[in-house]
């Protein structure tokens, strides 16, 4: 239960930054420098949760795993709306990459048995 609140807290910040900057609760509508500033604050929001678990050695679990999923999955779900609507999409594309390699490198790093 500790671990789904630490990795909610910096999703609900986002979420409310978004509601109160933007006006809007659905990220996907907002167009490219504001999404590209949610994603990014998203991202390191929740790799900065995960370098807290690592810190206090727990073991991350599969809750984890299913948040950088959903957030992989909002980008690509942006990416490929961009792609459609004939938008420049290289960053979003580099930001996917990188979460690809990261998401290697904590699945590789996470050696504790369970």
């Amino acid at each position: 239960m500790k671990k789904v609140l630490i990795h909610t807290f910096p999703v609900m910040l986002v979420f409310i930054s978004l509601i109160l900057i933007n006006n809007t609760f659905n990220p996907l509508i907002l167009k490219g420098p504001d999404f590209l500033k949610f994603y990014l604050m998203l991202v390191f929001g929740f790799y900065a949760s995960i370098l807290i678990l690592q810190f206090f050695k727990e073991r991350i679990s599969e809750i984890t795993y299913c948040f950088t999923g959903l957030i992989f999955l909002l980008g690509i779900v942006k990416m490929t709306r961009g792609i459609l609507l004939g938008k420049p999409v290289g960053f979003l594309l580099l930001l996917l990459f990188l979460q690809i390699m990261v998401f290697y490198f904590i699945r590789s790093d996470n050696t504790n048995p369970r």
